[in-house]
């Protein structure tokens, strides 16, 4: 725990994450100042609390900070290019992120959990397995609750577990999971990073602190390309996979399989499992590998893994009307999340396409015609809205028929007339949802609304309710 009383901080960028460090610093007696470009209302009202406490405030703020400052903690969502960030390296501000701050603090151990897809499934599992093991943890970071808001509470945990991503890992310093995990490395964000190289050297940097008595649960195809680029976690290492049975933790037809010594044979069968599909697999078999390095028994894990429910947003069910399935899978971001969802939906009769596939969106870089063979295969129809609709169709027309329309509204009414019993409704964007939506929850939540909407006016509509817990 660094010694921060009386020291002048800089808290830069007031979301969930400044709004947390902001907190904590307090608490550590530092003197915080804390800034964020914008200034809307809803800003102003959020950091009253912060004012009343004794933090200065600067709302608007670009370019240089006056002022001399013993440290700076940067909330991931900050872009590091920046000239406010490139001047507080030329003053040589230690410059750390509210992550590595929150870790400093905490007083258990800790999991880190990141990946391009699948991080905050097996967050989710992991902490599952803990509780249902009676070990005292909270689920923390990327997942939605800043790891610093959680830092008071650790002196009863057992273990702390991380969702971490990317951009949190750009400003560690010292942060140090017992256990790593990385779910797999495909491309995402490549519109902050300059290749898919600088993502992985990003996503690699959660081991770079561990020592050889660590260990790291690492996606045998993700250890490849570690390595690839010389990035060999230093510490022991536990591999898995759904399609390379020299992993040390395998997939056999629905049989999660271990070669472990002294934990060897069959751990679990997907058939009994709630979630489904090769991707979730994985999740299943990174969420046991970290179980098994806790201590905790595979009858444990048994127990809380078939009972564990695909949370909103992932390949979530929403109803079934006339016959049609709606699927709500707008955490998918990226192009490897849309083939996974793909994958996992039921197939039509005879293997005959039965998708009708909702995307679009804020674009990311991404490489949109890498998905064509999983669309040529099992996309119907799809249904293209927000920024990214044109340079989507461009990339995707050769594959399957792709229809521009202006909203989400538009696109459950073009499926309600268009789709067949039998058929799948997939909201699987490939994108971010900031151009038309708050976030991927709010984008989830509107789809739910509107097939929903839909049911009520059906005679033949089932639902699958859930309360959103992202």
């Amino acid at each position: 725990m660094d010694n921060l009383s009386g020291k002048p901080v800089l808290v830069v960028g007031l979301g969930a994450s400044g709004l947390a460090a902001s907190e904590l610093l307090l608490k550590l007696g530092a003197r915080v100042t804390a800034i964020d470009a914008a200034d809307t209302p809803q800003l102003q009202e959020n950091v009253l609390p912060l004012v009343q406490a004794g933090v200065e405030i600067k709302l608007g703020a670009n370019g240089h900070v006056s002022g001399e400052f013993a440290l700076a903690v940067v909330s991931p969502g900050v872009p590091l290019d920046q000239p406010l960030i490139e001047n507080l390296r030329v003053q040589e501000v230690p410059l750390i992120g509210e992550l590595e701050l929150g870790w400093r603090n905490a007083l258990c151990l800790s999991v880190g959990i990141t990946g391009t897809n699948g991080k905050t499934t097996t967050t989710e599992l992991v902490a599952d397995l803990l509780r249902h093991s009676q070990r005292q943890t909270e689920a923390a970071g990327n997942i939605g609750t800043p790891v610093c808001k959680v830092v008071p509470h650790t002196r009863q945990l057992d273990v702390l577990t991380l969702e971490v991503s990317s951009f949190q890992l750009d400003t560690i310093d010292q942060f140090r999971p017992a256990v790593s995990v990385l779910t797999n490395l495909t491309p995402d964000h490549l519109n902050r990073y300059d290749s898919m190289e600088n993502y992985i050297q990003s996503k690699a940097r959660i081991f770079m602190n561990q020592r050889p008595f660590d260990w790291a649960v690492v996606q045998a195809r993700a250890l490849e390309q570690l390595r690839e680029l010389g990035l060999e976690p230093p510490c022991k290492v536990t591999t898995f996979s759904a399609d390379n049975d020299d992993a040390d933790l395998f997939l056999d037809r629905s049989l999660m399989v271990s070669r472990m010594p002294g934990w060897a044979g069959p751990l679990l069968d997907l058939e009994d499992c709630r979630l489904k599909g090769a991707h979730n697999a994985e999740n299943l078999m990174a969420a046991m590998a970290t179980g098994r390095v806790l201590g905790l028994t595979l009858e444990d894990m048994r127990e809380a893994l078939t009972g564990y429910e695909a949370q909103p947003h992932r390949c979530e069910l929403v109803a079934e009307v006339d016959g049609v399935k709606f699927y709500n899978d707008s955490k998918a971001t990226n192009i490897d999340a849309l083939r996974r969802a793909l994958e996992a939906m039921p197939e039509g009769p005879d293997g005959a396409k039965n998708i009708w596939l909702i995307a679009g969106g804020q674009d990311k870089e991404m490489h949109f015609h890498d998905a064509g063979p999983a669309l040529s295969s099992r996309v119907r129809e799809a249904l293209l809205i927000g920024e990214a609709s044109d340079k989507i169709r461009s990339a995707w027309s050769l594959f399957t028929t792709c229809t521009p329309v202006q909203t989400l509204a538009d696109c459950v009414a073009v499926t309600r007339r268009k789709a067949n019993p039998g058929d799948v409704v997939l909201l699987s964007p490939a994108c971010a949802s900031f151009d038309m939506f708050e976030n991927y929850q709010a984008r989830g939540d509107a789809f739910r609304a509107l097939v929903m909407e839909q049911g009520e006016n059906s005679a033949s509509a089932t639902y699958q309710q859930q309360v959103d817990k992202s």
